[in-house]
């Protein structure tokens, strides 16, 4: 996500690090490139124009450090104006109610409500410790229904059953009934979508809304539709007093407008990000971590989280046990690693989180391919587990076996040989004492050895 906007704004501020300092002429110029960076990422025109207009103000104002050069300034003022414009702080659900609280979704069709009404019991449950049910009431879309029941399942939270021939309303009234006598700590609404806004579609939600009386009514957003996401947002916040926003398939978005406008249209925050299409890939939405990695400074504190969140820690305590008592680092110990990182979201996902990787050169992003990450499993996956303790017995028959069960050539095998080879090296440094600090200046900020797939 951004990344059209990210590198427009790396830029911008590439041709100001070369000034002495900022005037009117340099700074016009800037915005010039800013305001075609944001409407290129389809940025709302009103949201682009205040946006300007305050860092333009701020820009030739007192309150830029004279200890800063052009480009830090500016790179200071957006980013606080970056924030300012997408909520300042997350903002997280208001649960403080008589439980069970219900929270209502909303949305237009094809926007992910139902996988997100799933990702959210997810993390309510995981995270927050609550005992949650969801429900559906798009009685219109029957498979809706039956895809919520196997969501439920998968997830491991309460589920109430309804059927096509059930009206919304009561459907709901019942789900209520029932999450009361079970103490439901949260009841997750999913409604209807419709291919375009509807005088029907409204009216069926208002009287759900009535209802239920949810402490939460969140919309959820297509954040590739763009400007068109924005203007539904609009006209539904208009008809039900939205709470608050959730934007999916941000991983597919490399523009960024919806997450960048949404906020400054309707008024109201952006609670959650879709990132993906399994049921653990929501996370908080951040505007100062967004800002920061629109800005190519990384998001550290969110890969953290991450790690905490979706590492096996007995598995990685044990791999750090076996390293410092000087056992091995073999196959089954890489293929392992391997998967904790496609949990995260691969390499690609996990470097667009750290500071300073929008400026890593083009052949060197070019290595970090999650492809070839699969690719290596595949491998791996289709050696014996002799083969996966004790690679030196692999010999060319037995290569031509993996390579044949992996859908590879001999060649790729090879290749994985050579660079395990040189890991399992690094890794008996790491095991030594002050082994880590050595290796590090040993590679003088290079990637390391076994990264270059």
């Amino acid at each position: 996500m951004f990344d059209q906007l990210s590198s427009r704004f790396a830029g911008v501020v590439k041709k100001l690090r070369g000034q002495a300092r900022l005037t009117e002429e340099n700074i016009a110029e800037s915005m010039r490139e800013v305001r075609m960076a944001l409407l290129e990422a389809d940025v709302a025109l009103p949201v682009v124009k205040d946006f300007i207009a305050a860092v333009k103000e701020r820009a030739l104002g007192q309150d830029v450090s004279s200890s800063l050069n052009p480009g830090q300034m500016v790179i200071k003022i957006v980013n606080e104006e970056l924030v300012r414009l997408m909520g300042s702080e997350s903002s997280g659900l208001d649960l403080s109610t008589q439980p069970p609280a219900v929270v209502l979704m909303a949305g237009l069709q094809g926007a992910g409500k139902t996988t997100t009404v799933a990702k959210l019991a997810r993390t309510l449950k995981e995270q927050s410790h609550k005992k949650v049910m969801v429900v559906s009431c798009d009685v219109y879309r029957p498979a809706a229904i039956e895809q919520l029941r196997t969501l439920a399942g998968r997830v491991g939270v309460e589920y109430f059953p309804s059927a096509a021939d059930q009206d919304p309303v009561a459907i709901a009234g019942a789900a209520l009934a029932q999450a009361r006598k079970q103490f439901i700590d949260v009841l997750l609404v999913d409604t209807a979508g419709r291919l375009h806004i509807d005088n029907t579609m409204m009216d069926e939600i208002r009287r759900l809304h009535s209802s239920l009386q949810p402490v939460e009514t969140l919309f959820i957003i297509d954040s590739m539709m763009g400007q068109d996401a924005v203007n539904a947002a609009r006209a539904f916040n208009e008809a039900l007093d939205l709470t608050g926003v959730i934007l999916t398939k941000v991983d597919g978005d490399a523009r960024g407008g919806a997450a960048l406008s949404v906020r400054h249209v309707i008024g109201k925050p952006i609670k959650y990000l879709g990132t993906g299409e399994k049921e653990t890939e929501l996370s908080v939405f951040h505007p100062d971590r967004v800002a920061s990695r629109i800005l190519g400074m990384g998001d550290v504190l969110s890969l953290i989280e991450e790690v905490e969140q979706k590492t096996d820690r007995e598995k990685a305590e044990k791999f750090a046990k076996k390293l410092k008592r000087g056992k091995g680092f073999n196959l089954a110990d890489f293929r392992e690693q391997l998967q904790q990182m496609r949990s995260m979201g691969g390499l690609g996902g996990l470097m667009d989180k750290l500071p300073g990787m929008g400026n890593m050169p083009q052949a060197a992003m070019q290595q970090v391919n999650d492809k070839q990450f699969m690719r290596l499993e595949a491998i791996i996956d289709s050696m014996t587990p002799q083969e996966r303790v004790n690679p030196g017995i692999i010999n060319g028959s037995r290569k031509k076996r993996i390579a044949n069960g992996s859908g590879t050539q001999i060649q790729d095998v090879n290749r994985l040989l050579k660079q395990f080879n040189q890991m399992q090296k690094m890794m008996k440094k790491m095991s030594k004492k002050g082994g880590m600090a050595k290796m590090m200046r040993g590679m003088g900020g290079r990637l390391p050895p076994g990264m270059g797939f």
